[in-house]
C-alpha cells in the first residue's frame, strides 16, 4: 500500500509551490533547538531557500521521484524524533520535579532515552519506599539522570542495601545519596565497594566511613581512587600521625582527592610556614589551603588588614588557628567590631588567641560580654580582665566563676547570660559610646 503524500506537495503541483514551501519549512522545528534530528546546522532562512529550491525544481518537472519520498520519510522521522524528546521533557517535569529549563538540558544526555514510563516510574517508585523526598530525587535526576533507567534489582538496590549494611540509617540514606549521586550512578564492585575499603582502611571504624560519606562530594568516588593512597603516603612520610590523618579525611575528604601534584604543593606551603607535624594543626592548614583560591586568600588578607594588623599579625593568626582564614568575611567583621568597637580590645589581643573568632558571636561571645558588662559595671570584677578569660574557659568553669559567683550581688545574672532579659532592663546598653577602660590586651 502506497504511503500518503503530504497534502502541501499537492500544491506544488497545483502552481503553489511558493507558498507551499514556505509552509512546510514553517511546520519544522528552528534549527538550533533540535540539531541531532538534522545532522547539521544552518538558519532557517537556509531551510526556506533549500525547500523553496526543491519545489521549484518539481514544478519544472525535475525533481526525482525519490527526493520527494525522501522529504516525507525525513519529515516522518522528525515528527518521531520530537514526540519522543517532548515525552522526555515532560516526564522529567512531572514526575521528577525539574524545571523546564533543567528538563530540557537533561533531555540531552544520551543515556535516557525511553519512551514509556514503566521503567523510570519503578526507579521513582524504589527511591520513595526508601525515604527519598521529591526534592531529593529531582536533585539525584539532575545530577545523574541515568538513574531513570537503572534495573532495580541488578544496580539500584544492592547499592542501597551496601549502605544499609555499614550503618547508614534510613533517614540517613536519602541525605547522603542525594548530596552524591554518584553513589547511585557507579559500580558497586569497581567503585563503591573499593571507596568504602579505602576510607575503611583509614578511618576504621564504620561510624567514621557513614559520616564521611555524608561530607563527599559528587563525583569524588573516582578520585578517591586514584590518589587517595599518594597523598595520605606523603602525610604520613612527614611524621603526620594517622589520628591526624583520619581527621582530614572526616572533615574534608575532598582534600584526600586533590591532584597528586597540587596537594603536594599545598602541603609544601604548609611545611614552609613552619607548622609542627605533631599537631592538629598542620592538617586544618592543609585543609584552608585546598578550600582557598589565591584570589580568595588575597581577599581574606585584606580583611583583617582593615583592623589594623599587620602583614606579621595575620600569618601569626593562621599559624594559631588555620580556621580563621577559612571563615567568612562577614563573620570576621561582626565578631572583630563587637570586640573592638563595643568592649575596646585591641586587635593586637584578638591576633594572640585568633580561636575566639571561630566562636559563636551569638551564641558564646556576646553573653559572655554581656556579663563582663553588668559586673565590671556593678564594680565587682577589675577592668584587666583578659579577653582570653572571657571567652576561652569551657561554659561550665565560666559560669562558675563569672555567673554562680555574683548572683547574690545581681540575681539577674543568669537570666542575663542566658539572654532572657536584656541589658537594657539593667539600664545597660552595647553601643559605639561604650567603652570598657583598662582592659588588658593579653
Amino acid at each position: 500500500m502506497q504511503n500518503p503524500v503530504n497534502p502541501l506537495f499537492f500544491e506544488v503541483f497545483q502552481g503553489n509551490g511558493k507558498r507551499a514551501s514556505q509552509s512546510l519549512a514553517d511546520s519544522l522545528p528552528k534549527f538550533g533547538e533540535y540539531p541531532a534530528i538534522f545532522g547539521f546546522s544552518g538558519s532557517r532562512l537556509a531551510l526556506n531557500k533549500s525547500v523553496s529550491l526543491l519545489f521549484s525544481n518539481a514544478q519544472l518537472g525535475i525533481l526525482p521521484s525519490h527526493s520527494i519520498f525522501a522529504i516525507r520519510s525525513f519529515s516522518s522521522s522528525t515528527s518521531s524524533n520530537l514526540n519522543g524528546h517532548s515525552f522526555i521533557v515532560s516526564y522529567l517535569i512531572n514526575s521528577c520535579g525539574l524545571t523546564l529549563k533543567s528538563a530540557q538540558s537533561v533531555s540531552k544526555n544520551r543515556n535516557i532515552r525511553f519512551q514509556t514510563r514503566e521503567r523510570p516510574d519503578s526507579v521513582l517508585r524504589l527511591l520513595r519506599e526508601h525515604g527519598f523526598t521529591n526534592s531529593q530525587i529531582s536533585k539525584i535526576v539532575k545530577s545523574r539522570p541515568e538513574v531513570l533507567l537503572a534495573q532495580l534489582e541488578k544496580t539500584l538496590l544492592p547499592k542501597l542495601e551496601f549502605l544499609r549494611s555499614i550503618g547508614v540509617s534510613r533517614p540517613g540514606l536519602s541525605i547522603i545519596v542525594s548530596r552524591n549521586p554518584d553513589l547511585l550512578a557507579c559500580s558497586l564492585k569497581h567503585c563503591l565497594i573499593p571507596s568504602y575499603e579505602i576510607l575503611k582502611s583509614v578511618l576504621v571504624s564504620d561510624e567514621k566511613v557513614v559520616r564521611t560519606l555524608n561530607h563527599m562530594g559528587n563525583r569524588s568516588f573516582y578520585s578517591l581512587q586514584k590518589r587517595f593512597s599518594n597523598n595520605s603516603s606523603l602525610l604520613r612520610g612527614l611524621g603526620i600521625s594517622q589520628s591526624f590523618i583520619s581527621y582530614l579525611v572526616t572533615q574534608s575528604p575532598s582534600v584526600m582527592c586533590q591532584e597528586v601534584g597540587k596537594f603536594a604543593e599545598g602541603v609544601k606551603k604548609v611545611m614552609k610556614l613552619g607548622f609542627d607535624p605533631s599537631k592538629l594543626r598542620i592538617v586544618e592548614a592543609v585543609r584552608v589551603f585546598h578550600l582557598m583560591s589565591h584570589k580568595t586568600w588575597e581577599h581574606k588578607m585584606q580583611v583583617y588588614r582593615r583592623w589594623g594588623f599587620s602583614e606579621d599579625e595575620i600569618w601569626l593568626i593562621f599559624r594559631k588557628c588555620p580556621t580563621c582564614m577559612a571563615m567568612s568575611e562577614k563573620k570576621i567583621m561582626a565578631t572583630m567590631d563587637f570586640l573592638v568597637c563595643k568592649m575596646s580590645w585591641q586587635p593586637a589581643a584578638v591576633a594572640r588567641v585568633p580561636v575566639i573568632l571561630c566562636l559563636s558571636l551569638e551564641k558564646r561571645v556576646m553573653p559572655r560580654c554581656s556579663v563582663v558588662r553588668v559586673l565590671l559595671s556593678k564594680g565587682l570584677i577589675k577592668a584587666d580582665i583578659h579577653l582570653s578569660s572571657v571567652l576561652q574557659p569551657s561554659e561550665k568553669l565560666f559560669l562558675e566563676r563569672s555567673v554562680i559567683k555574683y548572683q547574690e550581688h545581681v540575681p539577674q545574672l543568669l537570666d542575663i547570660y542566658q539572654r532572657k532579659m536584656g541589658l537594657t532592663e539593667l539600664g545597660f546598653a552595647f553601643d559605639d559610646k561604650f567603652k570598657i577602660s583598662g582592659l588588658k590586651n593579653v
